[in-house]
């Protein structure tokens, strides 16, 4: 495997350039954006998207994909919740989210690799199930009122910084670890760019499948915890764009749809520019929906651009930015 989270490409600078552009724009739209509690908003807004984020790279770059990680994350959410009106210790509850979320990334793995049922229609499937199962254990209504316990924990400062910024920061050390000195990187990418090839060499492709699906639960279940502590509610719709959020600041920033290259710098990017974007057009007064339609324009366009034939332009427009030339499949 090539170099990997290599410094600033052509992607990488050019998303960089973006949110310094937007923040620009939206500073001088609003008085209210370049303001220190509203960028720690968007901060802290931004934790649960990075953990879904950091797991649907993975999943895209072995040649996958999650649509229903949203809903995963809600139903999380709920056990989180449930504890926590139970009384039971925060720390207890917020263990609760990664373990519901590593069974429910197992169920999604024996399904769409077990089952051998493609990617995309057996996660539409299990989105409507999972989407039943939060309306059925909601009973109709909220999850409100929860206690601060395990907000108190995850904004205990660090360092000068709120827990929670520590643990995002730890998860995405830790695949960076797992991709640049261990052989799951390299297993990773051969799969997603070829399975039949990658077979050939010997690489473990279903084990490794089922690794990425079962990591990107769990962090789904972190990022349920994340949302508990910050919302201290769970509402029936929780999650429903999540999956379209992470899947454009995922493509966004550079990582194929259609597997063998993923770039972990570009999804922190593809978060950050999706969060500003949101923020900015919802202080200038444009309205929540165009929120969505804004998020899967940026998608359409950037696939539209590489799928057409445009991957070369793109490749050109990029290099403009970038500090020197990006190498490898995977930075």
């Amino acid at each position: 495997m090539r170099r990997f989270l290599s410094p600033f490409g052509g992607r990488e600078s050019l998303l960089a350039a973006g949110c310094l552009a937007s923040g620009l724009v939206f500073a001088y739209l609003s008085p209210y954006f370049a303001t220190a509690d509203n960028l720690f908003t968007v901060a802290r807004n931004s934790n649960e998207l990075l953990l879904i984020g950091l797991g649907m790279t993975l999943l895209l770059g072995v040649g996958g994909i999650d649509v229903s990680v949203g809903v995963a994350m809600g139903l999380a959410a709920i056990a989180v919740g449930r504890l926590l009106l139970a009384g039971a210790p925060p720390i207890v509850a917020a263990l609760a989210g990664p373990i519901v979320g590593l069974a429910l990334g197992f169920v999604t793995a024996s399904v769409v690799v077990l089952g051998r049922i493609p990617a995309i229609v057996a996660t539409l499937g299990l989105f409507g199930v999972y989407r039943a199962a939060i309306f059925l254990a909601l009973g109709g209504s909220w999850l409100s009122g929860l206690p601060i316990g395990l907000t108190n924990i995850l904004t205990a400062n660090v360092l000068g910084a709120p827990l929670s910024l520590f643990v995002v920061a730890i998860a995405y050390l830790a695949v960076f670890v797992a991709m640049r000195f261990t052989p799951f990187g390299a297993h990773l990418l051969a799969s997603g760019h070829s399975e039949a090839k990658a077979r050939l060499f010997g690489v473990p492709v279903r084990r490794t499948l089922i690794a990425a699906y079962v990591v990107s639960g769990g962090l789904c279940g972190v990022a349920a915890t994340f949302y508990v502590a910050t919302y201290r509610n769970v509402e029936m719709t929780i999650g429903g764009s999540l999956a379209l959020e992470a899947i454009a600041a995922v493509v966004l920033g550079g990582t194929a749809v259609t597997g063998g290259r993923l770039s972990l710098l570009g999804t922190i990017l593809g978060v950050a520019l999706l969060r500003l974007l949101q923020n900015g057009l919802l202080l200038v007064g444009v309205p929540s929906l165009w929120q969505t339609v804004v998020t899967g324009l940026l998608l359409l366009l950037v696939l539209g651009i590489e799928t057409l034939g445009g991957s070369q332009l793109l490749g050109r427009v990029t290099s403009a930015f970038a500090t020197r030339p990006a190498r490898g499949a995977a930075r």
